[in-house]
């Protein structure tokens, strides 16, 4: 059971970091003209097109959904991947990586108290110790303690923590019914029929077939950071709190910062090396012994 939680850990934290590496493969496209509308249409679509392949090949069973249930994939479809996508793709047009990604990370406060209310989570002292860290690390990672950025950006921001967080309450509830893979083909199903009235994928199609290089950045969107990534946080939610797991997430500004400025050169202030170490640190705590937390709390 310990290994089981550590091997859950392990995948939530590697889910973390191919989202974080989004901004790499959405940029580039964001540059060729396509909205955040159109760029989180072609992220579902591939979803969809590599998921139902895999499922084909593997278990045509976990195709099987109740009726009574689509409501869930509604929510995850509509709430936890449109309207958080489109918020997400556009403040990183309108900010920079570090500064999207640490609005995105307002998600773990929206997590805990959702957590608590529809699943009894108990906020701890070492839970709630451990998210203010890592706030405080996103806040200096991104830069925004020294400056400001515009309000549609914040409001955006805000609004893709939200839509962020309804994915762990909602897969959480999938789960206790069906398969990982299930959940996420179902949840970019949804996503992807409810975008194509208004992605207009006739524009899509002739800028994804004009440069092989755009191609790659899509294919690198669908699969580093969207299968991947769902695949090992909706399978790490198994054996770990919903609650904990948003927090352990807080390991993508850190790689969306790397990327901004290794990739994008965006600048490195001695502040972001300090947010960096909190955000390590809120993960070790979280990770401490049981023992050791509870003396602790």
């Amino acid at each position: 059971m310990k290994n089981k939680k550590v091997f859950s850990v392990a995948m939530i934290l590697t889910a973390a970091a191919g989202w974080g590496l989004i901004g790499l493969f959405s940029r580039p496209l964001a540059d060729t003209g396509l909205s955040a509308l159109q760029t989180t249409f072609l992220r579902s679509v591939i979803v969809v097109a590599a998921m139902g392949v895999f499922l084909l090949v593997k278990d045509r069973g976990l195709f099987r959904v109740h009726p009574r249930d689509f409501w869930i994939f509604l929510g995850t479809g509509l709430v936890s991947i449109i309207f958080f996508n489109v918020c997400y793709f556009t403040t990183i047009r309108l900010t920079t990586l570090a500064a999207a990604s640490v609005l995105l990370y307002t998600a773990p406060c929206f997590v805990m108290c959702m957590s608590a209310v529809f699943f009894g989570e108990r906020v701890t002292a070492g839970k709630a110790a451990a998210l203010l860290l890592a706030f405080a690390g996103c806040v200096l990672v991104s830069g925004l303690a020294v400056g400001g950025i515009s309000l549609s950006g914040f409001l955006t921001g805000i609004g893709s923590g939200v839509g962020y967080a309804t994915y762990s309450i909602f897969a959480k509830v999938a789960l206790k019914k069906y398969h990982t893979f299930t959940v996420i083909f179902y949840t970019f199903v949804v996503s992807s029929v409810c975008l194509l009235p208004f992605a207009h994928p006739e524009q899509v199609l002739p800028v994804l077939t004009s440069d092989t290089r755009i191609l790659f950045m899509a294919l690198g969107l669908g699969g580093i950071s969207t299968v991947m990534p769902y695949i090992f946080y909706t399978k790490g939610l198994e054996s770990v709190e919903a609650g904990k797991a948003s927090v352990l997430a807080f390991a993508e500004p850190m790689v969306a910062a790397f990327t901004g400025i290794l990739v994008f050169h965006e600048p490195l202030r001695v502040q972001n090396a300090v947010g960096i170490v909190l955000i390590f640190l809120a993960i070790v705590l979280l990770n401490m012994p049981r023992k050791i937390r509870e003396a602790k709390e």
